[in-house]
């Protein structure tokens, strides 16, 4: 059995500074302050509860499986050898990359390259240049700077001598 403990007396208990008693005493639960208080605990939602459903039961299904309810089957496995044509067609690729792997870089000739491309002399350059001036002078053209100018048409008719002359003629 166990022994009671006695209470402690009034002399040993801890006294409390006197600032701090006078302060409790004052106390008034109007000055606290409301404060709304949030739940932070969030239940889950149905689909969380049906996808924890589903996986406990294909869980459970794993465990009580029983092997005695499977039949027993006999394994047939076929083998596809490669005809002539795949045996051949893999000899050539594999001859292949052996002579790329084994090229010899050596036995290759220098060559000098020739530019098949030359840029246009300054001749050819300034031509095309005046084509564009010209293009752009005709496409910028400011007809306002253009004067008046009237048309003086002049028709000689010819004389009758001219006239007897050319049906004699």
């Amino acid at each position: 059995m166990s022994c009671p403990v006695p209470a402690p007396a009034l002399k040993d208990l801890p006294r409390v500074a006197g600032d701090l008693k006078s302060e409790l005493e004052g106390f008034k639960p109007t000055n606290l302050k409301n404060a709304d208080t949030q739940e932070k605990i969030v239940l889950p939602s149905a689909e969380d509860v049906a996808q924890e459903r589903t996986h406990n039961a294909l869980i459970a299904g794993v465990e009580n499986f029983k092997c005695s309810s499977l039949k027993r089957t006999d394994t047939k496995e076929k083998i596809v050898l490669p005809n002539a044509q795949d045996v051949a067609a893999e000899k050539t690729e594999k001859a292949l990359i052996a002579g790329i792997e084994h090229f010899d870089q050596t036995k290759l000739k220098h060559t000098e390259t020739q530019e098949k491309n030359p840029l246009p002399n300054k001749d050819v350059i300034e031509q095309e240049k005046g084509q564009r001036q010209l293009i752009s002078g005709i496409e910028n053209f400011d007809s306002s700077k253009l004067r008046h100018a009237e048309t003086c048409e002049k028709n000689p008719l010819p004389t009758k001598e001219i006239i007897d002359q050319e049906k004699s003629a």
